[in-house]
């Protein structure tokens, strides 16, 4: 048994367990959900794992809207996992738009096992990192939304409502490595990802991603990739 659904749920306080492994990922509005290493709220952005077997109580407002993945098999960095609830990236909580948008208008049996199969992918790819704490995440999406922008500590500081020297501390002790380099990490990915899906000049790209100066963007991807721009683009 491995599908996706989209599902909403009651005030009302239910419990279950199955026999599958399941994934819930709200789109809208959170669940709160009682297991037994953890009870707690999951909000976008994040992910619950229960596993086969796991008896588990839920609630949620009923106009809250969640996909619900029921897998026979988890990839192996869920299985491994410490982390019950984790945050997922940008792409992945795109993606799940895409298939809420899909399962409410078509049935298409062939589509669905493709949408799977990219789901479980995307899913493999996912650095787990622990709950985040909901200031940071509203960082970690400011960033993403605005990788051609300055992004000072300062700035995000104010996205995070802390101090400076408390927004780096808490930013670094959730993530495991600082802002800069966490700012460093994404724009170079979206790099490379601009870099060999599309025709842009490599000067579009550097200013994409924050760099008014291209030589001081091929620096910084040199030193990332050990490749320049050029290179890599051809």
């Amino acid at each position: 048994m491995q599908s996706l659904s989209i599902r909403s749920y009651s005030r009302q306080r239910n419990g279950h367990f199955h026999s599958y492994h399941q994934l819930v990922l709200p789109l809208r509005g959170t669940i709160n959900i009682e297991l037994v290493s953890y009870s707690g709220k999951v909000a976008p952005g994040e992910c619950v794992i229960i596993k086969q077997g796991e008896m588990h109580h839920f609630t949620a407002n009923k106009e809250a809207k969640f996909v619900v993945a029921d897998m026979v098999d988890l990839p192996e960095n869920l299985l491994n996992s410490q982390h019950i609830v984790f945050a997922i990236t940008l792409p992945l909580m795109s993606y799940l738009n895409f298939v809420e948008k899909q399962l409410e208008n078509q049935v298409n049996p062939k589509l669905e096992q493709s949408m799977l199969t990219t789901f479980i992918i995307l899913l493999e790819q996912q650095s787990l990192f622990k709950q985040l704490d909901h200031r940071i995440r509203l960082v970690i999406e400011y960033i993403l939304e605005n990788l051609a922008a300055p992004l000072s500590i300062e700035s995000l500081a104010k996205v995070a409502c802390l101090s400076q020297t408390q927004f780096k501390k808490v930013f670094t002790q959730q993530l495991g490595l600082s802002v800069s380099k966490h700012i460093t990490k994404e724009r170079m990915e979206k790099a490379k990802a601009l870099l060999m899906h599309t025709d842009y000049p490599i000067q579009i790209i550097a200013e994409q991603v924050g760099y008014t100066d291209l030589s001081a963007f091929s620096r910084r991807f040199s030193q990332y990739y050990g490749i320049s721009p050029r290179e890599f683009s051809q």
